[in-house]
């Protein structure tokens, strides 16, 4: 009989299983701002790869981001403040990993640019005739 009691125990209290774990105040973390702080974090670090990931990855973050500080400004009193620093965190990256690959892929502009400028000034007839 005593198993039964335990093995019942979070049904009779109404517990449903699927539900998310809450702090002791009843508030969840703010979705996808782990996401988002990985995300600019990763734009910041990968700036220096041609932009491209950077550019993707810091793109990405801030609609997350921005979705997510919607959902946060609506109701705040339903999540945490380290999840929200966490937030605010990631966007502050993305912007930062966003500037920079910006200006890696216009110097890459710029270079090819200038490469292109240089072998098409070049005098290409004079060196076949050696």
């Amino acid at each position: 009989m005593e198993e039964n009691n335990f093995s019942n125990q979070g049904s009779q209290q109404g517990q449903n299983v699927n539900q998310p774990i809450n702090n002791q105040f009843g508030q969840v973390s703010v979705p996808n701002s782990g996401a988002v702080l990985v995300l600019g974090i990763i734009s910041i670090a990968l700036c220096w790869c041609y932009g491209v990931v950077a550019l993707t990855c810091g793109i990405i973050a801030l609609v997350l981001g921005n979705k997510a500080m919607a959902l946060y400004k609506a109701n705040p009193s339903n999540y945490t403040i380290s999840s929200y620093n966490n937030l605010k965190a990631g966007r502050v990256c993305a912007i930062i990993g966003l500037c920079l690959s910006a200006l890696m892929v216009i110097y890459v502009i710029v270079v090819f640019a200038f490469i292109g400028a240089a072998f098409s000034a070049m005098p290409w007839e004079m060196m076949g005739q050696h």
